[in-house]
């Protein structure tokens, strides 16, 4: 058994997410010899070190480079990162999945070219002053807002429609969570609650970040938003 082996059968041990740290204990644990040949190699570094640090050090180089690619998962929604080994029955599914995520935004373009073609002038305009007013909200506050189907296109139970009826404007982190999930639309009252809570959030860091909250500008942007949410 190699080293990269030693340091994977160290991973299958944990039974879920594991930070790279807590890893490297790990392999300290079950192969001694491995953290006795880093203690050596330690001490010989210019900066101060120690064999654990060594292989937590190697450890995330090699998942930098992919060296452990399809044979562990990355989170890293978090910092640090936590990873997690895939059994071998998994990984055939993990592919599968990663195709269809890879192939995924060329079918939902390929539904929103077509809804397009199908719009009416004014559905058109409302299309485009949804995305222009998340635009202005990034500009002027600095906030991610995007353009959201409150039904997912999709979805593989209910797939959405691409049609401003279906539109909403959520957090670039909301959205991601949200994913392919379908959520009911906001009222109108409830997404211009959304964007004003959301920039008073803001406005608590807008000194630190230069950022100037323009309050007629948001009241012009609301304005907007109202006359095409419907």
């Amino acid at each position: 058994m190699n080293i990269t082996e030693k340091y994977l059968e160290a991973l299958k041990s944990f039974d879920d997410w594991v930070i790279v740290s807590d890893w490297a204990k790990r392999i300290g644990e079950q192969y001694p010899d491995l953290l006795e040949k880093a203690e050596i190699e330690a001490q010989n570094q210019a900066k101060e070190t120690t064999g654990l640090n060594e292989i937590a050090a190697r450890i995330s180089s090699a998942i930098s480079r992919g060296a452990y690619e399809n044979q562990i998962e990355i989170d890293t929604s978090e910092r640090p990162r936590k990873v997690k080994f895939i059994p071998e029955d998994e990984r055939t599914e993990h592919e599968n999945q990663d195709i269809e995520e890879d192939v995924a935004p060329l079918r939902r373009d390929e539904i929103i070219r077509r809804a397009n073609q199908e719009m009416g002038s004014h559905e058109k305009y409302r299309v485009t002053e949804f995305e222009m007013i998340a635009k202005q909200l990034k500009k002027f506050f600095g906030l991610d807002f995007e353009v959201d189907h409150a039904n997912a296109l999709l979805n593989n139970s209910e797939p959405g429609k691409h049609h401003p009826d279906n539109f909403q404007l959520i957090l670039k982190a909301h959205n991601a969570k949200k994913n392919n999930d379908n959520w009911q639309r906001f009222t109108l009252g409830e997404q211009i609650e959304y964007i004003k809570s959301a920039i008073r959030l803001q406005e608590l860091v807008a000194p630190r970040l230069n950022i100037e909250m323009e309050t007629t500008v948001l009241e012009s942007l609301l304005e907007r938003l109202k006359s095409v949410y419907i």
